[in-house]
């Protein structure tokens, strides 16, 4: 019987997810993650389940990541991210996520309570001196040129971005 094939839009698992950007003190609240090639930054955050609203989840994974509640802002930007496309191919085959950006703010300090999920790779979470991002394994590389005003033009939508 012959192999067959099946088309690579249906071989993508397909996911929401939702970030935090959170600053305070001109420094950027990020999750330090641990991978192959070192120490890296994320914004924390992650998927959203089955009936949940995308800002409680973002409650939800802010206390897994950070330990602390936040109060949910505006949506700042939402990004396709379709591995395959990007450097991370090989670690993340077939993944295609769509991340809601937004503004929070913190109602206690991050560690106020117990971080009950941390992320997988996880070490840790820090404040990036929003003055060092430049130099910073931020990811996704978009987010430190819109931080530091390099992308002035960067609409809602930022498409399929690393």
């Amino acid at each position: 019987m012959p192999e067959v094939r099946q088309p690579e839009s249906e071989r993508l698992r397909l996911r929401n997810s939702v970030k935090a950007i959170i600053i305070e003190h001109a420094a950027l609240l990020a999750v330090r993650k641990r991978g192959d090639g070192g120490v890296f930054y994320v914004l924390p955050g992650g998927t959203q389940r089955p009936g949940e609203t995308l800002a409680e989840a973002l409650v939800r994974e802010v206390r897994e990541e950070v330990g602390a509640a936040v109060e949910v802002g505006r949506l700042i930007h939402v990004r396709d991210y379709i591995a395959g496309h990007h450097e991370f191919a090989r670690q993340e085959p077939g993944l295609h996520r769509v991340e809601f950006w937004f503004e929070c703010r913190l109602l206690e300090r991050p560690g106020a309570t117990l971080q009950t999920e941390p992320d997988r790779r996880q070490v840790g979470i820090e404040w990036l001196a929003l003055r060092d991002l430049a130099a910073c394994p931020l990811y996704p590389r978009a987010l430190k040129d819109i931080l530091l005003g390099a992308r002035k033009d960067a609409a809602v939508y930022l498409g399929d971005v690393n």
